[in-house]
Parts: structure tokens; sequence; C-alpha cells
């Protein structure tokens, strides 16, 4: 795997996790124990987290030369929740995470 597309399935992964603390904050906020402690903590993080996953899936595609297809699948992957880790998983396995010949 190229340096960059090792760089994305990192972020990736942190991008999903913080969607995850974010989920279980909101579950909590909204639900039995109306508390925001965690929605406080992985709010700010997953805003970070977004906005360094669009920045490095930019890198990363012009970096691996993606197709335009790959890029908007990669971008619209971190709207929904938890959908940045099989969209990476996907990507490792068609070989969009590695230098591709001719490069």
């Amino acid at each position: 795997m190229h340096p960059t597309g090792r760089l994305f399935a990192i972020v990736a992964f942190i991008e999903a996790i913080t969607w995850a603390g974010l989920l279980a904050g909101m579950w909590l906020k909204y639900g039995p124990q109306a508390n925001v402690a965690l929605v406080k903590l992985f709010g700010p993080l997953h805003g970070v987290a977004f906005m360094v996953y669009v920045a490095v899936t930019l890198f990363a595609a012009l970096r691996l030369r993606w197709p335009w297809w790959a890029t908007g699948l990669a971008l619209l992957a971190a709207i929904p929740p938890l959908v940045t880790l099989p969209l990476e998983w996907w990507f490792k396995r068609r070989g969009l995470l590695s230098v591709r010949a001719g490069q």
C-alpha cells in the first residue's frame, strides 16, 4: 500500500470512530440518561475528523490518480455514519490505495 493510501485508511478509520462516538453521545443525550458529555467530546472531534478526511481524500485522489467516480464516492462516504470503513476496504481490494501501473 502506498503511504498516501495508508494515510487515507487511517483517516477513514478515525472518521468512522468519531462518528460512532457521536452517535453514542446522541443516544445518551436524547435517550434515557439525558447526558451530553459524549456529544461535547465527540462533536468537535468528529468535525475535525470530517474536515481532515475531506482534505486527505482530495490529496489521495490527486496523488493516487483516482478516477472521478472514486473521488466522488469517497467524499460522499463521509456523510452517512460509518461508511468510510467499508469504502476504504473496498478501495484496498480494488487497488486504489496503491500506486497504479504507469505512475
